[in-house]
C-alpha cells in the first residue's frame, strides 16, 4: 500500500487521504526522495526495490529531484482538512511534495518581492525647527521613530442647545410626562 500510495504521491505531486496514513507515508516517502537527489545507477535500484515502477523512477529522478536539489529536507507538506470522512469520521488531509504548490510558491515569491523594498520617511533638514542647543536629551516621538505622527484628535459631546430635555419619574412613560410637560 505505501508503494502504490508513494507513486500516486511522486507522479500527481498531491495525494489525498487521511492523516493516519499520510503520516506513514511521509515517513516511507523522505528517504527515497532523499536518495533521489544524487542519480546515480545504485540509488535507482534502490529506490525501485521500494516502488516497483519505471513511470515513477523517471519522474523521480528526472523532474522531482531537480526541485528539491537545493532542500535539506521536509520534501512533503501535510494539509489538513475540516471534514472528516463520512463513513468512520476519520480526519481527512492533503499530502502534497511542499516545492510543488502553485499558490504558496507565488505568495512567497510575491512577499520576497516586496520585502527587497524599504520604506524610508521623508528627512526633517527643511523643516526650520531648530533644536535646543542646551537639553540634547529631550526627543520627540516623531525624532525617535521616524514617522510623522499627527496631533490627537480632540472630541466634544455635548446635546444640541435648541432641544429641550424631558424629565421621566418613576413609572411614567415618556408621553404621560410630555403630557404634563405641556400642562404646566
Amino acid at each position: 500500500m505505501m508503494s502504490n500510495m508513494a507513486t500516486s504521491l511522486i507522479m500527481h505531486k498531491r495525494v489525498t487521504t487521511t492523516l493516519a496514513k499520510a503520516k506513514a507515508l511521509r515517513q516511507y516517502v523522505e528517504p527515497l526522495l532523499t536518495k533521489s537527489k544524487e542519480d546515480t545507477t545504485h540509488s535507482r535500484r534502490l529506490v525501485f526495490a521500494q516502488l516497483q515502477e519505471k513511470e515513477a523512477i523517471k519522474e523521480l529522478f528526472g523532474e522531482v529531484a531537480g526541485k528539491i536539489a537545493n532542500r535539506p529536507g521536509g520534501y512533503t507538506r501535510i494539509i489538513k482538512l475540516s471534514d472528516t470522512r463520512l463513513g468512520d469520521n476519520a480526519e481527512m488531509c492533503i499530502i502534497e511534495l511542499v516545492d510543488y504548490n502553485e499558490t504558496l510558491l507565488e505568495a512567497k515569491n510575491a512577499g520576497a518581492e516586496k520585502a527587497t523594498t524599504t520604506r524610508r520617511s521623508r528627512s526633517r533638514k527643511g523643516t526650520g525647527a531648530a533644536k535646543p542647543a542646551g537639553d540634547a536629551a529631550v526627543t520627540s516621538a516623531t525624532e525617535v521613530t521616524g514617522e510623522a505622527m499627527a496631533p490627537a484628535a480632540t472630541v466634544q459631546q455635548s446635546a444640541p442647545e435648541d432641544t429641550p430635555t424631558e424629565t421621566v419619574h418613576n413609572g411614567e412613560s415618556r408621553d404621560e410626562a410630555k403630557a404634563d410637560e405641556t400642562a404646566a
